[in-house]
């Protein structure tokens, strides 16, 4: 499509726009579905997301589809474009949004909400499913925050829940068939309702109590009352991209990824990617070395990334490391290490691997006392941090990073201020080493996120700390490191970690303040210099609700919640009885050979 592009020398970064990339795909729409993948936040954080680009992939694998990219403008875009009288537009073919069939979301992180609602109207589509007519696209979302998918309800046409790779070609199939049937939406969304993996809102009415919380979910017109997840059984025959697209100008993650497995056996009582992408599937030896290879050798990059939840929990690291350096270590290609847990950094990860990236190694210890490790379950110890530090440290690493969380379950400040001796402790362990093995100085960095109650998690009942017991606990964080050289604290913004316990929790009102926010200019809200606190606390006030009864407010065990109809297969009692164990410190055995019946048995073969 021909396109006036000449604003883009009065932008800020217009590699943000467009495209061209190495390995980009351009196909003639002429017959085929027509599906535009969308990433609603900036270029730079949607090219480094791997879940895209596996889609983008099979999408365009399949002959009748094609599939192009769309991301969230900077607001210098967003003015040019609405100034040229333009809409949104994809990379590939410049081609306006509102001329595909499909319009997918990636729902990654609740504060880009509001980044969907300004890329449909930027695309001139209502904001509104009920306002969308047949013969504009179906929008469908999905991602990890569809889990709960209610605070979106109103804006997306139908949700694909659990993982994508084989729901996005059922969509594109049940598309074709309606398309050649002549079958309106309507009917479409009632099709996709029946499959698993697919959950359509306007198909179910809410009902509530007098005090605000959910008295029923009812579903209608043959909808299902509960809506499963989908599940790629088999992860190693699963498509994965090996000629993914290299962008012109940096991203997060400007380097070949490689995903080691999908889900985790751990159980950490707060981290919902542990419980929603259960149960744990391996991809082969051969085949990760197949895909790293390949990669490199397609894209040209000097680093893979060996990924997963803790990819130190795969039961052939070692070897694939060592197998790995001898192929990419003569082409002067690094592997970085991300999410290793305390206990399963080993010295032989190291030991060896020339090509093993020593810039900095990050440790999650989450909590300053064990107490609190045992009450999140966490399963590791003081001395296993002390111990993998110490092998970090012969290995030649100097920066360390220590992430945590403020505000857990029964926290006090003892345990915050075991956060600093923890760190005090790490640096002690480096001064041991001789001075000829300390070339450069130690560099700790401690960094304390704010805790976020999320769906489909133990503490999912628990309530948000209140904003101004946040700032307390950070500044008594910090004031108790202030005079260590050594060690350097940081702390997440505050107002957008309870705007994300807000959303996280809500329900499908929520949608109204959401809305109310976006004509009221809210946009890319995970960004810190366009994020404005008060304009969504007086838009949730605005629509009728409050701040504290989705952020702060404790659930009591009987209440219907807000995704109570989306079943993940993790049974809610074994959640309470996780719930229940931490509030006595009591550890579970991490499920790896030791099944702690969730409810996932089926699926691992494991018998009931």
């Amino acid at each position: 499509m021909n396109r006036n592009l000449d604003w883009l020398t009065r932008v800020e970064k217009p590699s943000r726009y467009t495209g061209g990339e190495l390995n980009m795909i351009k196909k003639d729409h002429a017959d085929k579905v027509r599906f535009a993948l969308c990433f609603p936040d900036t270029y730079e954080i949607g090219m480094s997301h791997m879940g895209s680009r596996i889609l983008y992939h099979i999408l365009n694998e399949r002959t009748d589809c094609v599939c192009e990219r769309c991301y969230t403008p900077w607001p210098d875009a967003m003015a040019e474009l609405k100034a040229q009288g333009q809409k949104l537009f994809t990379l590939e073919s410049y081609t306006d949004l509102d001329a595909f069939d499909i319009i997918g979301f990636s729902l990654l992180y609740e504060l880009t909400y509001s980044n969907v609602l300004k890329m449909l109207s930027l695309a001139k589509l209502p904001i509104y499913a009920k306002d969308r007519s047949d013969d504009m696209p179906l929008i469908v979302a999905g991602g990890p925050c569809t889990v709960n998918p209610e605070p979106m309800a109103d804006f997306i046409d139908a949700f694909m829940i659990g993982d994508g790779e084989e729901v996005i070609e059922t969509l594109v199939e049940e598309y074709k068939k309606a398309k050649q049937e002549g079958v309106g939406k309507g009917e479409l969304l009632c099709r996709l309702s029946k499959i698993d993996g697919f959950y359509v809102p306007s198909l179910y009415d809410v009902v509530y109590n007098e005090d605000g919380t959910v008295k029923a979910i009812v579903a209608k017109d043959g909808a299902p009352s509960k809506v499963k997840k989908a599940i790629v059984r088999d992860l190693d025959k699963a498509p994965f991209p090996t000629c993914p697209l290299v962008p012109y100008t940096s991203i997060i993650h400007d380097r070949a990824g490689i995903e080691l497995f999908r889900g985790c056996t751990r159980g950490c009582r707060f981290c919902q990617a542990g419980y929603i992408y259960r149960p744990m599937r391996l991809r082969e030896k051969d085949t990760l070395k197949e895909h790293a290879v390949t990669s490199i050798q397609n894209t040209g990059y000097e680093e893979v990334s060996l990924t997963s939840l803790s990819s130190g929990d795969y039961p052939y690291l070692t070897e694939l490391i060592h197998e790995l350096d001898a192929v990419l270590r003569p082409e002067k290609v690094s592997l970085s290490l991300p999410s290793l847990r305390i206990d399963s950094f080993l010295k032989d990860y190291a030991e060896g691997t020339g090509s093993v990236r020593k810039s900095s190694l990050t440790f999650a210890p989450e909590a300053g006392t064990q107490r609190l490790r045992d009450v999140i379950n966490k399963g590791v110890t003081e001395e296993d941090l002390l111990n993998s530090v110490r092998s970090a440290f012969l290995e030649g690493y100097t920066s360390i990073k220590l992430y945590f969380m403020l505000g857990l379950p029964t926290e006090t400040d003892e345990d915050i201020l075991g956060i600093a001796d923890l760190a005090r402790k790490v640096v002690a362990e480096f001064h041991k080493l001789p001075k000829e093995m300390r070339p450069k100085p130690i560099s700790v960095t401690v960094s304390a996120s704010t805790f976020v109650p999320k769906p489909f998690t133990p503490f999912g009942w628990e309530g948000q700390i209140e904003l101004n017991e946040i700032m307390r606990r950070q500044k008594l964080l910090k004031d108790s490191l202030y005079k260590e050289k050594r060690i350097r604290v940081q702390t997440h913004e505050p107002y957008t970690s309870v705007l994300e316990a807000a959303f996280s929790r809500a329900d499908r009102r929520f949608g109204k303040a959401i809305a109310i926010a976006h004509e009221r200019g809210a946009m890319l809200d995970g960004w810190r210099e366009w994020m404005d606190y008060d304009r969504w606390t007086t838009a949730i006030h605005d629509a009728g609700l409050d701040v504290a009864f989705y952020a702060n407010r404790q659930r009591s065990e009987d209440e219907v919640l807000p995704y109570d109809h989306i079943d993940i297969y993790v049974n809610k009692s074994f959640l309470l009885r996780e719930l229940h164990r931490a509030h006595r410190a009591e550890v579970t055995p991490y499920c790896q050979g030791n099944c702690q019946g969730c409810g996932m048995m089926a699926y691992c073969g494991v018998k009931a």
